[in-house]
């Protein structure tokens, strides 16, 4: 029967297949934290295959995900004879939630900004060279943005504790200088900070991309559907870790609030069929007894 399934998957031809979607770790989670944890914690290998490869990817490379995932902790394994089934661990649930929650922070409307930054001086000591790439990535995943050589900046005033958090993991609290203020109207201006800090022109045209593959869609209901609904939160959730998400009055008519409606609109309408839909394919794919 499983085998049968996975044939009726492969031979399915849709629009989604044709979309396109972030790692398999990426989809993994996806499916993880949109399907199957809204139905308990548990899911067979064949369902989490079927979505899948019904995105586009190998069945090799979803195994290895799979396999990864339990590597991590993330999920944990349970046979029942040659069939597995997994159980979204603690670990995995924390991680899920975390993707779920920085995405959440894209959809909230931009406050007012009172004219404040957090300010970050950092210099990363020869010993702990290593720790770099961490320390960026996890800053821009923060909001912040480098406007000058060991400068950092963000609007969001209220994230001190995260950036100490990583600071005090990192080792670098005895190298780094921080503090709230505004400028001063001495050297450049905020929208040239704004400019220098991130690449705004880069994520805006991520944005656009996405408004057109997704805006005009119409999946037919069951796997067309279901796959694209997938695609669509899978990409849009990437942006939490691209979009500075600066407030209305410093960056006016941003093309990410635009994407963000589009986002909330087509969810409101997929994600109950979409689910649907993934019911019936565990169903399908659980193993004959």
């Amino acid at each position: 029967m499983v085998g049968n399934d996975r044939q009726q998957n492969a031979d399915h031809v849709s629009a989604s297949r044709e979309l396109p979607v972030g790692s398999a770790r990426s989809v993994l989670l996806t499916v993880l934290g949109d399907l199957v944890l809204r139905h308990g914690d548990t899911v067979w290998t064949a369902s989490l295959l079927y979505v899948m490869t019904g995105l586009g990817l190998e069945e090799q490379t979803a195994r290895q995900a799979i396999a990864r995932a339990a590597d991590a902790g993330l999920i944990i394994s349970e046979k029942h004879g040659r069939t597995v089934r997994w159980t979204v661990s603690t670990t995995g649930r924390a991680e899920i939630d975390d993707i779920a929650a920085r995405a959440a922070t894209l959809i909230n409307p931009p406050k007012v900004w009172d004219g404040r930054c957090l300010i970050l001086a950092v210099t990363i000591p020869r010993p702990l060279r290593a720790v770099r790439k961490r320390l960026y990535s996890a800053l821009y995943l923060q909001g912040f943005g480098n406007p000058a050589p060991g400068l950092w900046a963000s609007p969001h005033v209220d994230r001190v504790e995260e950036l100490r958090t990583l600071i005090d993991d990192l080792g670098l609290r005895e190298s780094t200088i921080t503090f709230i203020g505004g400028t001063l109207g001495v050297g450049i201006t905020d929208s040239e900070i704004v400019a220098r800090a991130w690449d705004l022109e880069a994520i805006a045209e991520r944005y656009e991309q996405l408004i057109d593959r997704f805006a005009e869609l119409k999946p037919a209901p069951g796997d067309d559907l279901l796959f694209t609904h997938i695609a669509l939160v899978d990409e849009y959730r990437q942006f939490s870790a691209m979009d500075p998400q600066l407030p209305d009055n410093l960056l006016p008519n941003w093309v990410g609030r635009r994407a963000t409606d589009m986002f909330v609109d087509l969810r409101s309408r997929w994600a109950e069929p979409a689910c649907e839909r993934w019911l019936e394919i565990v169903e399908m794919t659980a193993p004959r007894v």
